[in-house]
This record gives structure tokens, sequence and C-alpha cells, in this order.
């Protein structure tokens, strides 16, 4: 008479009855919204994290409106707002030589972004060059399409968390409303509560009201108004010069090192 190997019957119906249940009380865990939904909750929340070591240094994302409305003369002047704006930041930027000239040993990172229906990387941020800052204004895109600002903003910061310094800001020129996109007001307050305020925007709203910009006090940061040229220029040098080379120079009295 031969020896039966292997389990019985009863055994292989007992395990599979075990391996059915545990799997139906796998799929009852994960339909349960309030499990599934913590630990995204939880990282939504989170401060950022910078994904580099941070040291000394200022970081600049620049982003230029290219919206179909930058293709008109503002008031009083006889070229449209994007070569205005174009050769305002230029302008400011030249301020940059001087500063670097002065502290060699304190990197200035600049990267510019434009926006319209939708932001788009021309110069990712990195150490100040003259030439490659240059390049990268004088291939904004011609005017056209809506004005994404709360997009744009999202767009930026996380590259600001990969430059590798401890001063961070975003300066911004615009001559409109958001049409299209995330709300800017919602997505800088969020920027400025997972920054825990390490990231500071700027606005500069041209031949439009700052008024529409207000909520930015709120979140630590600030709106300049600009109807012409030269009101252009004055405010983005107030808050270049002013504001993010000034504060630079004393950097490293403020901004605790990380361990």
């Amino acid at each position: 008479m031969s020896t039966r190997r292997g389990g019985s019957p009863v055994g292989y119906l007992v395990l599979a009855a075990v391996l059915a249940f545990s799997l139906y009380q796998s799929s009852r865990r994960a339909d349960r919204p309030e499990q599934a939904g913590t630990p995204a909750r939880a990282s939504e929340s989170a401060p950022y994290q910078a994904e580099v070591e941070e040291g000394l240094g200022a970081a600049v994302a620049i982003l230029v409106d290219t919206s179909g409305s930058m293709k008109e003369d503002p008031p009083g002047e006889s070229r449209p707002k994007h070569v205005i704006a174009r050769e305002a930041l230029e302008t400011m930027l030249n301020a940059t030589d001087a500063f670097v000239a002065k502290r060699p040993d304190f990197p200035i990172k600049i990267g510019i972004y434009s926006f319209a229906s939708s932001p788009r990387e021309l110069l990712p941020i990195q150490r100040y060059n003259r030439e490659t800052v240059r390049a990268a204004l004088a291939n904004l895109p011609r005017p056209g399409g809506g004005t994404a600002i709360g997009d744009a903003l999202r767009e930026a910061r996380p590259a600001l968390y990969r430059a590798g310094v401890f001063r961070k800001y975003i300066l911004v020129v615009t001559d409109g409303d958001n049409t299209t996109g995330r709300d800017p007001d919602d997505v800088a307050r969020d920027i400025y509560r997972k920054s825990e305020g390490a990231v500071q925007i700027y606005f500069v709203a041209f031949d439009t009201s700052p008024v529409k910009f207000a909520f930015l006090k709120q979140v630590g940061g600030d709106v300049l108004g600009a109807g012409t040229g030269g009101e252009l220029q004055a405010a983005l040098e107030g808050v270049y010069q002013g504001k993010i080379l000034a504060e630079a120079i004393d950097a490293g009295e403020r901004e605790p090192v990380k361990k």
C-alpha cells in the first residue's frame, strides 16, 4: 500500500480560508479613507526640506509675466511692457556685479522663469553670470496667453531648495490678474507656512493695481506698484538692492547653521 504525501484536503481548505480572510481584512483597511489619507495629509503639511546642504548665499527666482497683455504699451510709453520689463531687469541685475566684486565669497544665484498660461524655466537657478543672465532674458517668449501667477510661484519654489543657500527669494513682475491655474494667494500662503518664512516673495505690479496682491504683506513679502518704465526700474532696484542684496550682507549673522 502506498503512503500518501503532502497535506490532507482538509488542511488545504483551512489554509485557503485563512488566506482569503487575510486578503479581505487588507482590502477593508485600504478602503478606510481615514487610514489611507493620513500619511498624505501629514506630508502635505510638513515643512520643506533642503535637498542639499545649505550655506551662506542668496538665491533669487525671477518670474516674468509674458501673458498677452504684456505686448501692450503702458500709459505714456511708446514701447510694449515686455520690452520695458526685460530692460529694467537687466539694469537691476547689474548691481550684482558690484556686490560680487565686494563679496566674492558670498554666492548670489539667479534663476529666470516666464509665465503666461503656464510657467517655463528659462535659466535654472545658478551662480550669477552676467552673460548667462542676459541671454536668458533675451529669450523671454513673445507675449501671449493667460496669466498663471500661482502656478509660476509653485514651479519656482522647489528650485530654491536645491540652490544650497539659506536666503531664498521669489521676485515677480506682472501686469495683471491671475487668469488660470492656482490662486497666487493660496500658493504664497502655502509657501510661507511650509518654508517657515524662509522664502520671501516680492511682486512688482506693472501697470496694474498692487492692491490685488496685498496678501503678500501677510506672508512676510511685499508688493510695489509701477505705472511707467521709470517707476518699474525704481521699484525693481528698491527690492533687489534695498532688500535682497542688503539682507545678504549680514546673512551669516541671522541665519542659523543647519545641522
